[in-house]
């Protein structure tokens, strides 16, 4: 479909017009997972979505990365350079007070004590792995997200499915800890949503998650469940361990803002001549 009459193209994940005549060109990349983590693909969608991935890139004037580490893997693949303009949790994403707490508890009759994983129950996040951990340590496990094609939730996990945005504070805030065990990521925004939120995250030692998080989450090797089970039992069992991870995350998470990404977007608009 053409794009007529504009300066400026942005698939803001990866895509683009097949003609875009006249128009500067920018792709964002999230992650090259369909290079990295071909299993967790059908081997049809993996085919498909490196061809449309490599045209994109191969076609646009100018790329953004997510991630420094997506922004590595961009040139090892593909040769080429992006510029790199993180990802930043929204304006609403704040420490939710008890009332609002109390809410969302009611509304989705959520256990006292509980493990949260947001996201989509799909290969690379590893929820089976999460849900074997938490049972070995006695935990709730709470789901909030889709489940993909093919999977299923995971025996004794409550699945939430999907949560109204306005939710997503309060139910990080009152999460007892904020697991994340991906096999990949080319960024991570749920973890770093739960830090902006005062939650106590674990996550993988894997792709950009320890760019995203630094120190400010338990971070544990990929696919390792008695790593996982050591770091939930210890969060679990020391309030004050939780309290001090909480902290390091809500001041990590200060560091990310959208105004920050837009400004990083628009020195890339201005390199291609595009004044705005």
């Amino acid at each position: 479909m053409p794009v007529g009459g504009a300066d400026l193209v942005h698939g803001l994940d990866v895509d683009l017009p097949l003609l875009t005549p006249g128009a500067a060109t920018v792709s964002t990349v999230h992650d090259l997972s369909v290079f990295d983590t071909p299993w967790a693909f059908s081997r049809v969608r993996a085919r498909g979505e490196r061809l449309v991935l490599r045209q994109a890139l191969r076609r646009a004037d100018a790329l953004v990365a997510v991630s420094a580490f997506t922004a590595e893997r961009v040139r090892d693949v593909l040769g080429r350079d992006a510029t790199v303009t993180p990802l930043a949790p929204g304006p609403g994403f704040a420490p939710a007070d008890q009332t609002e707490q109390a809410r969302v508890r009611g509304a989705h009759r959520l256990p006292a004590r509980f493990v949260l994983h947001v996201g989509t129950v799909e290969p690379r996040k590893d929820v089976p792995l999460l849900a074997s951990a938490c049972r070995e340590v006695g935990i709730p496990l709470v789901l909030a997200g889709a489940v993909a094609a093919g999977q299923s939730v995971p025996a004794g996990a409550q699945h939430l499915g999907y949560v109204a945005a306005g939710d997503l504070p309060a139910l990080y805030s009152a999460a007892t800890v904020v697991a994340y065990p991906s096999r990949y990521e080319g960024f991570g925004l749920p973890p770093l949503e739960a830090m902006a939120c005062g939650a106590a995250v674990v996550a993988s030692r894997v792709g950009a998650l320890p760019e995203t998080l630094a120190e400010a989450a338990v971070l544990v090797p990929p696919a390792d469940p008695d790593a996982l089970v050591r770091a939930l039992r210890d969060l679990l069992a020391d309030d004050a361990a939780r309290v001090e991870l909480a902290a390091a995350g809500i001041a990590r998470a200060a560091g990310f803002s959208w105004d920050a990404t837009a400004r990083g977007t628009l020195v890339v608009y201005r390199s291609l001549g595009i004044t705005c």
